[in-house]
């Protein structure tokens, strides 16, 4: 059990899951359990609030937003060596759902500042920069960067399909080595994560078996049908371009100066969540690892 902190501080993303922070009164529900609470305003910083919070003297960092914000929180986190602290208040809530967090309920997951088990996980970067889940280059980081994706995310995809990745499509110019040495000039996708991703048809609560295992997955879609498919692991990753890459970095459209250079940084996250869920977490990850041995 981790120790209560002196002064937690959780910030709040009000925009993030068409108001989830609202709905759940999130920021009243902080000031009575003595939970700092710093509301982004258009135009903020996130991660320049999470530094100077830890100026302040804060001891525990959270973030309740979409997957983009937790990453950028968490990595100030990491750097100064603080617990962390998901609350899921954003659309998809990956990173949470894969801490074993309940993605319905906001307001259960402050638990985890005063009354939470603490383990270290591992943070993904590209470039230096962190991400708690994945990064995608290809046909998904072109979708996010339409304006349109965020309001219309289902409809964006199948509008730019044909466009993107149809008979007529240029190839995405990028550039890497595959996991037996071959090179490779293009792809329709290369999805990065923090950790490998599993593919298993049974219904499950998560999508990443450990998120503390020191490897990045890679799955790169390099021609049409399953022989086009490839998927790896490894601790470090380089893709090239000719040009400036467009990549989702959960979820989020971000422009990438080549090379992009991705790395593992094992256990560098001090992550807490509420008791319970790290008893959940814990039994789910020892069953996914005796289910692939």
């Amino acid at each position: 059990m981790s120790t209560p902190p002196a002064h937690p501080v959780l910030i709040v993303n009000p925009r993030s899951g068409g108001g989830t922070a609202a709905r759940c009164d999130l920021v009243e529900e902080c000031r009575m359990r003595g939970i700092e609470a710093i509301v982004l305003e258009h135009g903020d910083d996130v991660a320049a609030l999470a530094t100077a919070a830890v100026r302040d003297g804060a001891d525990v960092l959270g973030m309740a937003g979409g997957d983009g914000s937790q990453a950028a929180v968490a990595a100030v986190a990491a750097a100064h060596d603080l617990p962390y602290v998901c609350i899921p208040a954003g659309t998809r809530n990956h990173f949470a759902l894969d801490l074993g967090i309940d993605r319905d309920d906001p307001i259960a997951a402050l638990d985890a500042f005063a009354d939470g088990d603490e383990r270290r996980i591992d943070l993904g970067r590209v470039n230096g920069r962190a991400f708690v889940n994945n990064v995608a280059l290809g046909f998904y980081g072109a979708v996010v960067q339409s304006p349109a994706y965020r309001d219309h995310k289902v409809r964006t995809v199948v509008e730019l399909l044909p466009e993107l990745v149809g008979p007529n499509a240029e190839p995405f110019d990028l550039h890497f080595v595959g996991a037996g040495g071959a090179t490779f000039d293009h792809a329709a996708l290369v999805l990065v994560s923090n950790n490998p991703y599993v593919l298993d048809p049974r219904p499950r609560k998560g999508t990443r078996a450990d998120i503390d295992g020191g490897v990045l997955g890679v799955v790169a879609v390099t021609a049409p049908g399953p022989r086009g498919l490839a998927e790896w692991t490894t601790s470090a990753f380089v893709v090239d371009s000719s040009a400036p890459v467009t990549a989702g970095i959960d979820g989020e459209s971000v422009v990438l100066a080549p090379p992009l250079r991705f790395e593992s940084d094992p256990k560098a996250l001090r992550v807490r969540v509420p008791a319970r869920r790290s008893r959940w977490w814990r039994r789910r990850a020892r069953a996914r690892r005796s289910s692939v041995r």
